[in-house]
């Protein structure tokens, strides 16, 4: 059978998308390829969240039908994801190079979109491969997508527009998920989705986000695997989703709360809800509901009709809160939004001069946070091999550290495979980075 080659642009979710999709065209019995020179078609699936990113994916995708073009025998391209969402119709002529588009809703059906540009049968005796069909992590941690699309509509994004309206994904098919990944060997189980607060409100019956982190830490609980939820709004955080963050052993003390902005007009503005008060409150009690959580966060500066006091409100916020983690971002004018068609938008040298004055704030906070730790002795897990300055160091992460966003734990000496739990003394900190020191059985009896 013919070898595919994939490329993933963007955030986590379209991470697993692409999974998902390479576990179909497995079990219909195609190969995989680690790059385009060995591929048979080259799957690549799209970001478009923002203008940039969609730029770069566009790009991306030119530079690899120019790869695939130039061997021997020409590889055919198919774009997947946020772009064909986004501009499905106007693609095929704009990008003659591409050989068929799939956009985010059609993506269980990627075997039979391969097999037609390739121009052959599909070779699977399996009646139904979209439920068959579950994940092909190999790393020792693993995102879990609870719900697509999203409700709220907010005036800068554009993810209604692309992935639809908000749909969770039902209990049982997640917590089979979550078992075939720890199963696996998978040690941690991320949940995402564009809004995983509001998990369960479109579905009959009891069930909600604090229901469902219940169950799948009694999932991975054979298995000693963490349990770690993103993207939580303001006003999701209810009494019984904070207990069940509290007193779920397996689910870690780690919330992230994109709040975006805290001045209650520039909020209202961007069509969601909120202030600087509201959001005290909602920190200080899980501060004290949860004694030792660490917090992420996302601030958005520039947003039309932002004045230099809502700006410095935002960044009186921030330095006072003191955010383990926060992302700053700078607001851009997405088609098809309605921040996009407001009148007093932000000079875009203005924009970039307050996300710099953010970014430099907000990492001196995450840097001490961070160099906190030192001292402390934690479990980490070991997510690759890399070479340092004084050869292969182990690189993994701690409760405190979502993978792929936060940083990581980096030990020196010391043996153990991807996906080994190890106990390790945080010894010192650069940056968001941490040094650790793999503590032998004695030791740790000790």
């Amino acid at each position: 059978m013919p070898s595919v080659c994939y490329v993933t642009l963007g955030c986590a979710k379209n991470e697993v998308d692409t999974d998902r999709m390479r576990a179909l065209l497995r079990m219909s019995g195609y190969n995989d390829a680690t790059d385009v020179e060995d591929a048979d078609i080259v799957l690549v699936n799209t970001c478009s969240f923002l203008a940039s990113a969609t730029t770069e994916s566009i790009e991306t995708t030119l530079e690899l039908a120019e790869d695939a073009a130039s061997g021997v025998r020409q590889k055919p391209i198919i774009m997947c994801g946020c772009v064909p969402s986004r501009y499905g119709n106007a693609l095929p002529q704009e990008l003659p190079e591409v050989a068929a588009f799939v956009r985010t809703d059609e993506e269980d059906g990627i075997v039979d979109v391969v097999s037609g540009v390739l121009g052959i049968e599909k070779r699977s005796s399996v009646a139904d491969l979209s439920e068959l069909a579950l994940r092909t992590v190999d790393g020792a941690s693993a995102f879990v997508k609870i719900s697509d699309g999203c409700d709220r509509f907010c005036a800068f994004c554009a993810i209604p527009y692309i992935r639809g309206r908000y749909a969770s994904r039902s209990a049982q098919e997640i917590l089979d998920e979550v078992h075939t990944l720890m199963e696996g060997g998978v040690r941690e189980i991320i949940l995402i989705g564009q809004d995983t607060g509001v998990w369960g409100n479109d579905v009959e019956g009891p069930y909600d986000l604090a229901w469902l982190l219940r169950q799948v830490g009694e999932a991975a609980r054979p298995y000693q695997g963490w349990v770690r939820v993103l993207y939580l709004q303001p006003e999701g955080m209810t009494d019984d989703l904070i207990a069940a963050i509290r007193d779920t052993p397996e689910v870690l003390p780690y919330i992230d709360i994109p709040i975006q902005h805290c001045s209650g007009s520039v909020l209202k503005a961007m069509n969601r809800t909120g202030n600087a008060s509201e959001f005290r409150k909602v920190f200080a009690r899980l501060r004290h509901e949860i004694p030792g959580m660490v917090l992420r966060t996302t601030a958005l500066t520039g947003f039309p009709g932002e004045t230099e006091e809502d700006f410095d409100e935002l960044m009186s916020f921030l330095s006072e809160q003191e955010f383990d983690y926060t992302s700053v971002f700078t607001y851009s004018p997405e088609e098809g939004t309605r921040g996009a068609k407001m009148s007093n938008q932000i000079d875009e040298a203005v924009k970039l001069e307050r996300t710099q004055a953010l970014i430099d704030v907000v990492e001196q906070l995450g840097f001490a946070a961070t160099a906190k730790h030192v001292g402390e002795r934690v479990q980490v897990i070991i997510d690759g091999v890399e070479e340092g300055d004084h050869g292969p160091e182990l690189i993994g992460h701690t409760w405190f550290q979502a993978p792929d966003c936060d940083g990581a734990v980096h030990i020196a000496y010391g043996e153990a495979a991807v996906g080994d739990i190890v106990t390790c003394d945080l010894v010192d900190s650069f940056c968001y980075e941490l040094i650790g020191e793999i503590v032998n059985t004695a030791d740790e009896e000790a």
